[in-house]
């Protein structure tokens, strides 16, 4: 049975997306995975999308989500660092990544920010595969 894990983050256009993106690709035998945001916006970042093509994921038909679009009920939830107030969402693991938002920066810093997040991703999957979580 997959765990099923969560990423949130206020707009879910940027970090929740690529979180999302890379637990897919390494993490697709053993996650369920979704990601989604507190307020509704219109799309997600190009500059996001264009980092993970480069990391050879393909995000081109992501759209932004809200909480009411994922499971009520999770595994794991994980804020990505930019204060969310979750209403609350049942889950057996909470944590928050605490990362910058690359939003408005450089190329540069969304390639940051994605380096960031899968190795975040790789320790993640390595503490559910050793129960840790």
């Amino acid at each position: 049975m997959k765990t099923t894990v969560a990423f949130v983050c206020v707009h879910n256009s940027c970090r929740s997306q690529m979180a999302e993106g890379w637990a897919k690709k390494l993490g697709s035998d053993s996650l369920e995975v979704y990601s989604a945001g507190t307020e509704h916006y219109p799309a997600v970042k190009p500059l996001a999308i264009e980092v993970m093509e480069e990391a050879g994921i393909d995000m081109s038909g992501h759209k932004p989500k809200l909480l009411s679009d994922i499971p009520a009920k999770l595994d794991i939830l994980i804020t990505m660092g930019c204060n969310v107030e979750c209403p609350f969402v049942p889950n057996k693991h909470r944590e928050d990544w605490g990362l910058d938002d690359p939003s408005g920066g450089p190329i540069e810093d969304f390639r940051e920010t994605s380096k960031l997040i899968e190795e975040k991703v790789k320790e993640l999957l390595v503490r559910i595969k050793n129960k840790t979580i």
